[in-house]
């Protein structure tokens, strides 16, 4: 996997102190791009033939490509294809991508891209991965704020973990950083702090700053476990749900042609809720028994009120 000296971030990523105010514009679809007949015998309806393959967009890790092609029922269709060229790394964003997006189109299918296949270019040098999925016209970017707070919320609520645990059943990347999450953990604090320590592991001998490593050891020894652990603890329950793990503004859009909010360049990681309002929820009966103290001591509060 890549170190983080070497990840490359896009203008808009690095502009942290500003506010987002102007829209992102629509991807472009130009030129010709070359098919390798490995994606043409992954189209998910054999005899699929390519009428058209255009370059479409921009992709900092490798190459996107819009294909229009002609169905054996003479029907035309669009799919969205995604070539990474970098060996190993590029085997693990886009089987990583194509894992995730099957994860969240089962539970919510119009909020990305439907997922056909992933797989490995025939040309031998240099080692190259695809990735092929629905076509969705993007329009505005990034998507309107409502429409794509609800879509994530439902996302959130409905989606739940295959076995109960915090992780995810298979490696996935930030930009060509691995994330540290393909296990199961009981804890979300055990499984938060991994993948922050894998994170500052990569760093520490880039900055060889000993102030660095004294305030990552003190954020993993005592911040994380002091504030996750309580959300555990107590009776308190939280529930494993699917995040998309890198929703920025530009892995979001309009469909220009449905009028829907949906996101795509997935790393999904079964996190707690706490990207939504039923964050930390508590066990019911704890939760009533709260209740009723809290209750007890407003009663009890208007009384002393009224003695005085």
């Amino acid at each position: 996997m890549e170190s983080i000296s070497n990840i490359a971030i896009s203008e808009a990523q690095r502009q942290v102190e500003q506010t987002p105010s102007d829209t992102i514009a629509p991807p472009i679809a130009t030129g010709t791009y070359h098919v390798d007949q490995s994606v043409i015998e992954a189209f998910p309806v054999k005899g699929t033939t390519v009428v058209h393959a255009l370059n479409y967009g921009e992709s900092l890790w490798g190459k996107t490509a819009k294909l229009i092609v002609r169905m054996p029922d003479e029907n035309m269709q669009n799919y969205f294809l995604k070539v990474v060229n970098l060996g190993s790394t590029g085997r693990y964003m886009c089987e990583g991508e194509y894992e995730s997006l099957k994860e969240i189109y089962t539970v919510s299918p119009d909020f990305v891209p439907k997922p056909y296949a992933w797989g490995r270019y025939r040309l031998p040098e240099p080692e190259t991965y695809f990735l092929l999925t629905a076509f969705r016209d993007v329009g505005e970017q990034p998507a309107d704020p409502v429409k794509l707070a609800n879509r994530l919320a439902d996302l959130h609520l409905r989606s739940k973990s295959p076995t109960g645990k915090f992780g995810f059943h298979f490696p996935t990347c930030h930009a060509k950083i691995a994330q540290k999450v393909d296990t199961w953990e009981d804890s979300w604090c055990v499984l938060f702090s991994n993948h922050l320590g894998h994170v500052m592991n990569l760093a520490r001998p880039i900055l060889q700053w000993p102030e660095f490593d004294v305030v990552c050891d003190l954020t993993l020894d005592k911040v994380v476990p002091r504030l996750l652990l309580p959300l555990q603890s107590e009776g308190r329950v939280l529930k494993p749900c699917l995040v998309h793990g890198d929703c920025w503004d530009g892995n979001t859009a309009m469909d220009t042609r449905t009028g829907d909010a949906f996101v795509f360049d997935e790393m999904e990681i079964l996190r707690k809720d706490g990207e939504q309002a039923t964050a930390g929820a508590k066990d019911p009966e704890l939760a009533k028994k709260e209740e009723e103290e809290e209750e007890e001591e407003e009663e009890e509060e208007e009384e002393e009120e009224e003695e005085l």
